[in-house]
Parts: C-alpha cells; sequence; structure tokens
C-alpha cells in the first residue's frame, strides 16, 4: 500500500509539474503575441505566434463581413473582412496578423470584442529598416524607398502627431492604403488602389470628393475606370502632402500635360512661378482644380463663353480682347499659331544673320590686327595712353551730355539685362538668388520698368539733343556731310576695303569722324529701342492694349521682347565690347566715352581723314587739351573696369540661361 501511496504521489506531482509547464508556456505565448516587435527576427519565436488561419475563422467568413459595435442592433457597422488570397498575395503576404495587431490576446480562439487599432506601420519599417540594413537580400531594397516616403509623411499635413499611436495623426498609414492588401509595383493591387484613390481620400475630403466626380479626370477614373487619369495623389502627390495655400502643382499637372507646361513656363505667369513665387496665374488658377472640366464643356473655366470672367479675376475690367489671347500659344505649331510661329522664324533668322556677319567680322579683325602687331606694323598705344600722363594731349572727342547720356543708356541696359533674363531664364540656379536679391518678382518688375522708363527718356533726350544741334547749325549742316551719322555708299565702299585688308590683300582703310561698324552702333538701338520698348509697353498695359488690338498681340510682343532683347544683350557684350575695348589696338580697355577725351595718337590712327581735314582747316587746336583733369582718368578707369565687369557677368548668366533652355 505504501509503495502504491507513493507512486500515486510521484504520478500527482508529475501531472501538476506537467500543468504548471503548459501554463508558462501559454503565458510566454501570449506575451510574444501581444508584443512581437521585440522578438521579430528571432523564427522560433514567430512559430509561437497565432497562425492567420485562426484570425481568418472570423475576418475571412463570407458571411459575416461586418460587425455592429455596441449592444445596439442598429449600432455602426465595421468591416472586418479580410480577402485570404489577396492578403497572402500582398507585400505582407508572410506577415502574422498579429504581428501589426498587437493588442490582440487570443483566448480559447477569440479576442476581446471593439479594441482599438494600435497598427504602427511607421514603428514597424523603422525598426525591420534598422535590423535589414546591412542584408543584401533585394526585397529589402525597396525598404529605403518606404523609409523615404515615411519621412516626407511624417513632415506632411496628414502625418502631425505622428508616433507609436497613430490614431493621433490627421491620417493614419491605413486610412489610405488597405494594408490587407498593398500591391507590390506594376500589379493589379497597385492600378486597383489608384481607382480607389478618389474614394479613399473622400472618406474625409467629401465636398472635394462630391467636386471631382464631375470633372473630367473624376469621369474618367470613376466611369471609365482608367487607372492612367489624374487622381488625387497625382495633384497633391502621395506622402509629402502640403497644406493647399502651398501648392502650385505646376510640376503635377505637367506630368501629363508636357506641352501645356512648356508653353506655361515660357509665359510671365510661368517664369514667376518657377522663380518659387505664387503671386500669379498658376495652373488651377485658370481651369479650376477639383471640378476641371474639358475646354469645350460649357461649364468650363476657360470655355469660350467663360474665360473673360475667368481672366477678370485677376484683370479687373479686362475687355473682349483677351479672349483671342493664346495661353499655351505653341511658336513650334504652324497649323495652329502661324503668326507666332512666323514672327519667331523672322526673329531667329535676325538673330542668324547679325551674329554669322559681325562675329565673322569681330574674328577676322582680331586676327589681322592681332598679325599687324606681331609684325610691327599699325597703332603702337603709348605705355600712358590708360593714365593722365605728362605731355600727353589729348582730342576732345565727346561733349558732357553725349558722355552722361552713354553712362546712363549703359546702367539703364544693364539693369534691364539683369532683371528680364532672371524671369527669361527663370529656369536656372542663377535666377532665384538674383530674384531673391532683389527682392521678389513685384519689386524686380518696378526696377525693370523704372529702367525701361530711363532708357526711353535717354533715348527721347538724345532727339531732342540732334533737333536742337540741327535747328541751331541749319545753315552749315550737312545731312550726308563727314560728321554725320546717317549711312552712305562711303560707308559700303569702306567695309570691302576692311574685308580686303583683314585678308592681306590692302592696307587698313582710314576713316572720318564716324566708321560703318560705330554708325551701325548707333543705329542699332534706334531698332532695338523701338522693337523692345514698344512690345514692352504692350505687355505694360494689357487692359489698354486689349481694348485696340488682339490678344495675341500680346504672343507676339512676348516672343519680340525677348528675342530682340537676347540680340541686343549678346551684341553688346561681345561686338560692341570687341570694338570698343577688346580688340589689341585697345585692349584692356577704352575710357575715351568717359573722359570725353581719346590721346591724339590713337585719334589719328582711328579717324585719320578727319584729323587731317581738321589740321588742313585750321580747326583742329580748339578740340586739343594739354592736360587731363585731375582725377577724371583714375574715375573713368575704375567706372569702365565696373562697368565691363557687370557686363560680361551678365553675358555669362545669358549664355548659361540659353545653352540650359529645353
Amino acid at each position: 500500500m505504501s509503495n502504491l501511496s507513493n507512486r500515486i504521489q510521484r504520478f500527482s506531482l508529475a501531472i501538476l509539474l506537467g500543468l504548471f509547464t503548459i501554463t508558462t508556456h501559454a503565458a510566454t505565448a501570449d506575451k510574444v503575441s501581444a508584443n512581437p516587435s521585440k522578438n521579430a527576427n528571432s523564427k522560433e519565436i514567430s512559430k509561437k505566434l497565432a497562425p492567420n488561419k485562426q484570425c481568418n475563422k472570423c475576418h475571412a467568413d463570407e458571411d459575416e463581413k461586418t460587425y455592429i459595435l455596441g449592444e445596439d442592433e442598429e449600432g455602426p457597422e465595421v468591416f472586418i473582412y479580410v480577402e485570404p488570397e489577396q492578403f497572402e498575395n500582398s507585400v505582407h503576404g508572410e506577415q502574422h496578423c498579429v504581428g501589426c495587431h498587437t493588442n490582440i490576446t487570443l483566448k480559447k480562439g477569440e479576442h476581446e470584442e471593439e479594441l482599438p487599432i494600435t497598427v504602427s506601420c511607421v514603428q514597424c519599417h523603422t525598426k525591420t529598416m534598422e535590423e535589414q540594413k546591412d542584408n543584401p537580400d533585394p526585397k529589402y531594397k525597396r525598404l529605403q524607398v518606404v523609409m523615404d516616403q515615411i519621412k516626407t509623411y511624417e513632415d506632411s499635413i496628414h502625418g502631425k502627431h505622428t508616433g507609436p499611436d497613430q490614431s493621433r495623426a490627421n491620417a493614419a498609414c491605413h486610412d489610405c492604403h488597405d494594408p490587407h492588401n498593398i500591391g507590390t509595383l506594376g500589379s493589379e493591387a497597385r492600378a486597383n488602389h489608384r481607382l480607389r484613390n478618389p474614394e479613399v481620400c473622400g472618406r474625409c475630403h467629401e465636398k472635394q470628393k462630391e467636386a471631382y466626380i464631375t470633372s473630367i479626370h473624376g469621369k474618367e477614373v470613376l466611369e471609365n475606370q482608367n487607372s492612367d487619369a489624374a487622381v488625387c495623389s497625382d495633384c497633391h502627390s502621395t506622402h509629402n502632402i502640403e497644406s493647399p495655400e502651398a501648392l502650385t502643382l505646376i510640376q503635377n499637372c505637367g506630368s501629363c500635360h508636357e506641352d501645356s507646361l512648356k508653353t506655361y513656363a515660357s509665359s510671365y505667369h510661368g517664369q514667376v512661378n518657377r522663380l518659387g513665387y505664387t503671386n500669379t496665374a498658376k495652373c488651377f488658377d485658370c481651369h479650376g482644380s477639383h471640378a476641371l472640366k474639358a475646354v469645350d464643356d460649357p461649364t468650363s473655366t476657360v470655355h469660350l463663353d467663360n474665360r473673360l470672367e475667368t481672366c477678370n479675376q485677376c484683370h479687373e475690367d479686362a475687355p473682349e480682347g483677351f479672349l483671342k489671347f493664346y495661353a499655351h500659344g505653341n511658336a513650334k505649331d504652324y497649323e495652329r499659331y502661324p503668326d507666332i510661329w512666323i514672327v519667331t522664324k523672322f526673329m531667329n533668322w535676325l538673330i542668324v544673320v547679325v551674329f554669322l556677319f559681325f562675329w565673322t567680322h569681330v574674328a577676322l579683325w582680331f586676327y589681322r590686327e592681332f598679325r599687324d602687331r606681331r609684325e610691327g606694323k599699325g597703332y603702337k598705344p603709348p605705355p600712358q595712353a590708360l593714365i593722365a600722363a605728362k605731355g600727353q594731349i589729348y582730342f576732345r572727342r565727346f561733349t558732357t551730355a553725349w558722355r552722361i547720356i552713354h553712362l546712363l543708356f549703359a546702367l539703364s541696359t544693364m539693369t534691364l539685362v539683369l532683371t528680364g533674363s532672371t524671369l527669361l531664364f527663370s529656369h536656372t540656379d542663377w535666377a532665384p538668388f538674383i530674384i531673391g536679391l532683389l527682392g521678389g518678382p513685384q519689386v524686380e518688375a518696378i526696377i525693370h520698368r523704372i529702367a525701361a522708363v530711363t532708357w526711353l527718356m535717354v533715348f527721347v533726350s538724345h532727339f531732342l539733343i540732334i533737333g536742337y544741334n540741327i535747328i541751331t547749325r541749319r545753315k552749315t549742316f550737312r545731312w550726308f556731310g563727314p560728321t554725320s551719322m546717317i549711312p552712305n555708299w562711303q560707308d559700303l565702299r569702306d567695309i570691302v576695303a576692311m574685308f580686303r585688308w583683314f585678308f592681306g590683300r590692302a592696307p587698313r582703310p582710314d576713316f572720318d569722324r564716324w566708321s560703318y561698324w560705330q554708325k551701325f552702333d548707333y543705329w542699332a538701338p534706334f531698332w532695338g529701342a523701338s522693337v523692345i520698348g514698344l512690345s514692352g509697353m504692350v505687355l505694360f498695359t494689357p487692359e489698354i492694349t486689349a481694348t485696340i488690338l488682339p490678344g495675341y498681340v500680346f504672343n507676339i510682343a512676348t516672343i519680340v521682347h525677348a528675342e530682340q532683347a537676347l540680340l541686343t544683350i549678346i551684341f553688346l557684350f561681345t561686338v560692341h565690347f570687341f570694338n570698343v575695348h577688346f580688340r589689341p589696338d585697345k585692349f584692356p580697355m577704352s575710357t575715351t566715352i568717359f573722359t570725353g577725351l581719346a590721346p591724339l595718337d590713337e585719334y589719328k590712327h582711328e579717324h585719320r581723314l578727319e584729323y587731317e581735314r581738321l589740321r588742313e582747316s585750321g580747326e583742329l587746336e580748339k578740340y586739343l587739351v594739354r592736360r587731363m583733369p585731375k582725377g577724371i582718368q583714375a574715375g573713368s578707369n575704375l567706372l569702365a573696369v565696373t562697368l565691363i565687369f557687370f557686363g560680361l557677368t551678365l553675358l555669362t548668366l545669358v549664355i548659361i540661361g540659353y545653352i540650359s533652355m529645353s
């Protein structure tokens, strides 16, 4: 009996010990299920997590897809159904349900009802990235993309308050993504996710969804099931969503409407926006946003019947002439826009012809003058040509009035180049920096117009001075005399003689008061001032212009203004600078236009015919200056160096902008 009793006691103790072990093991399993993230890399523990098939008993039941919250049968319904096959084929297909739903603890195959959602996608992906950052398996490469998306999401308006408790965020990951059906790139699930995008966003943004449904984009997506049409995330982006007030959406629209983006970017509106400012019209200001309609839709804001009202939002009291403005006029499309195509071609050919001649002229002139100097021929400026030296005699070439006019013209031109090219080349890296220094596009516009008015006033003042001189000297004035700026047949003969000298077939020709290239430098601004000035006034006063001229004049004026400005800029800072400062006989610079005086030896070389004529008539003495006024030469040197430096800097910026234009 005693032995039997001992056996029974030992057997009972073994049973109790076994039950204790099982209970302890079950408790440990419950803890692992409750917080699997602490053991995410342990395969042994992973095997002990509640298998998904246990969850599927309820959540994959076709007949029980929803659950009514609360005891009231009329309480709100919660969708609890998960398609097992979809989940298994998703990017999370190998994950355990309780790996994300960490607050779920199964007891006898069930868990408490009405548990809050505590899924933290951010924490899980961050932890996984830290653990797998050195793993060479290709499937983990995508994790870096996900981490970049998380970063932008956390900084977005949706990700505010993001942390372990994603329920505090404005929109958590699972609010937008179906966590049980996240497809791989290019999968059908991805396409379906795009089609569901308006519905998902519409859960919170109901008003915007209702407008979107009526739009051309919404009908394509919702009625035609076209996953390539624009959805919410195409315009507002996906993870780095900003407040609507901060959006411009230009590039977003342009990702589909590429041609329209190019034509918009070349307009004033587009240039300002590309510089980072939002004070001009953007795509949605004209076309609308969520309720955007096709142009031929009578309810569209850009339909012909509604377009003027849309323009009036910014251009108050804009006349009907605005209706003929080509908002997206393409200079490369002759069939639709023949007028701006023709104007563009003309301006392009004008630029080509001008520079083909003058750059050839510059290259040949440099070659011949440089070679003559090496061979001991031609003019050799004395060492004191650039400074006031004792005994140097000067010829008074320009009066004070002409020197002031030239200085104002140079300063206003450079200001116009700086402010205008900043807009024209808004795509460059330097343009936003310059526009910031100027104080933004609105201040830049004021500076540009002040410089333009100054430029035109100089132009008008010049006419007044000429008119005064003609009237006061009408008895002796000769329209085609040796001092006249009007081109004549001698200029044509001089051009031929100059080219003969270039090729070493004749000596360098002698010139009178004005050479043919100086006459061209003089008359070119007449064309430039007329074209740039008139086109600028058209663009400056659109409402007034449109009452007289059709709207497409703005397109033509924009092209002409920009192309003529380019022609002027490049000519001034290449051809003119070479003629005056950089050719071997003048290098490194000439200060005659600032001092009004030229060394007599230089003057005899450059204008021998006038020198001989004045000497023979006895008038030479009244033009001679025995001494350079104190400080004039030093100040003129500094001024010349400064203007040349800024001119070459502007030329460099313009060339960079022109080459990089798309």
